[in-house]
C-alpha cells in the first residue's frame, strides 16, 4: 500500500482541508499494519479516521504527517455466536441490517454519519441510545506496541460514558467489535450486497451523497414490503426539519454539559448566534450547536465561530464547552 497525494476536503463531512502527499485507505488488517510501518520507517506523523464525520483538518499540513482512512476497511462476519463488524463500516449500516434480520436494537442508529470504529472511541449517541449498549467485545491494536498485534476487550471494561470510552485514553486503533446479537444466515448475502454497494460509492464522506444512498436502501425495501420502523421515520424526519445533510458539516461541535442541563444548542440560540456567519461558514439557524459550511469555508472560519460560541457561552453562562469536533 503506498501513499498517494489527496484533497483531505474529499474526506470528511466538512468538505475542508488542504492536500497531503501521504495519503492512504487500506482495505484489510495486513494492508493497514503495511501502512503503520512505512510511517514508522519513514518518521512520519500520522492519523487515523474513519469517514471524517466529526473532524477539521487544516487548510495548511505538516509535510511529515501522513492521513490514514479506514473507510475501505469495511466488512460483516457472520460468526458462530455473534457478528463481527469492522470499524469502516458506517454506524447507519446496523440500521440497514436490522431491518434485513427484524433486530429492533439498531433502529438509532440510522443516519447517524460516521463509521462504527468513530462511534465505539466516542460512544456515539442518539437521544438515549448509545453505541455501547449494541457491542459485546471489542477488538483494537495497541500503537504505541512494536508487534502491532490485535487484542481485544469486553464492553464492560471500555469504561464507557457520555462520549466517553477507554480508548481515548490510550493510543489504541479499534478494529471492529462483536455484537450484541443471534446472527443468523438467511440474509447474508443481502446484507453484503448493500456493503458491496456502499464500497463502490464515491464521495462517502459527503453528507448529502452519505442521507440519498441510505435513505434509497430505505426506499428498496419498503417496496419490498419491509415496514419502517416508526423510530427510523422519526429521526429522518427530525433530521431533515433541522437540514442536517443540506450543508457540509461535523454535526454538533460542543459536548452537551449535563450539570448545566440546557442543550448547547439552546444555549447558542438564547445568545441570539443562530445565523452568524464568518467567511463561508455560519452557525447554523436551525441548530446552533452546528457550524455549516455555506460557501467554501476554510478550517480558519470555523474555527472562529467555534472561539465565539465559547466564549459567550462563558462570559453568560460561566462555562467553555468542551468541543466534540476533532481539531487538527
Amino acid at each position: 500500500m503506498m501513499f498517494k497525494q489527496e484533497w483531505l476536503a474529499w474526506h470528511c463531512s466538512y468538505q475542508i482541508g488542504g492536500v497531503t502527499h501521504f495519503y492512504a485507505a487500506p482495505s484489510s488488517y495486513d494492508e493497514l499494519i503495511a501502512v503503520l510501518q512505512q510511517c514508522k520507517a519513514k518518521g512520519l506523523h500520522y492519523f487515523i479516521f474513519g469517514l471524517g464525520s466529526n473532524v477539521l483538518f487544516p487548510d495548511d499540513l505538516r509535510t511529515e504527517q501522513a492521513f490514514i482512512s479506514l473507510q475501505r476497511l469495511a466488512y460483516w462476519e457472520n460468526k458462530t455466536t455473534n457478528w463481527f463488524v469492522s470499524s469502516g463500516v458506517p454506524m447507519s449500516m446496523l440500521a440497514i441490517a436490522g431491518l434485513h434480520y427484524k433486530l429492533t436494537d439498531f433502529e438509532l442508529t440510522y443516519l447517524l454519519p460516521g463509521s462504527l470504529g468513530a462511534g465505539i472511541y466516542m460512544n456515539a449517541k442518539y437521544n438515549q441510545f448509545q453505541i455501547s449498549d449494541i457491542i459485546e467485545r471489542v477488538y483494537y491494536i495497541d500503537l504505541d506496541r512494536d508487534d502491532l498485534f490485535i487484542q481485544s476487550i469486553s464492553v464492560s471494561a471500555c469504561q464507557y460514558g457520555y462520549k466517553k470510552s477507554i480508548f481515548q485514553k490510550h493510543n489504541w486503533l479499534i478494529l471492529g467489535a462483536d455484537m450484541k446479537v443471534i446472527p443468523s444466515g438467511d440474509k447474508d448475502h443481502e446484507l453484503q450486497m448493500v456493503l458491496r454497494r456502499w464500497l463502490d460509492l464515491r464521495d462517502q464522506s459527503n453528507l448529502s451523497t452519505f442521507y440519498q444512498f441510505f435513505a434509497q436502501e430505505i426506499q428498496m425495501l419498503a417496496e419490498r414490503g419491509k415496514i419502517i420502523p416508526e423510530t427510523m421515520k422519526s429521526i429522518e424526519s427530525y433530521r431533515n426539519s433541522k437540514n442536517h445533510f443540506t450543508y457540509p458539516s461535523s454535526g454538533s461541535v460542543f459536548k452537551n454539559n449535563y450539570d448545566v442541563g440546557t442543550p448547547i444548542g439552546a444555549l447558542v440560540e438564547q445568545l441570539k448566534l443562530k445565523g452568524l456567519t464568518q467567511g463561508g461558514a455560519m452557525i447554523s439557524p436551525h441548530h446552533g450547536n452546528i457550524i455549516i459550511n455555506v460557501n467554501r469555508a476554510s478550517a480558519r472560519d470555523v474555527e472562529y465561530l467555534m472561539h465565539v460560541i465559547m466564549n459567550e457561552i462563558y462570559t453568560n453562562f460561566g462555562f467553555v464547552p468542551e468541543p466534540e469536533v476533532v481539531q487538527l
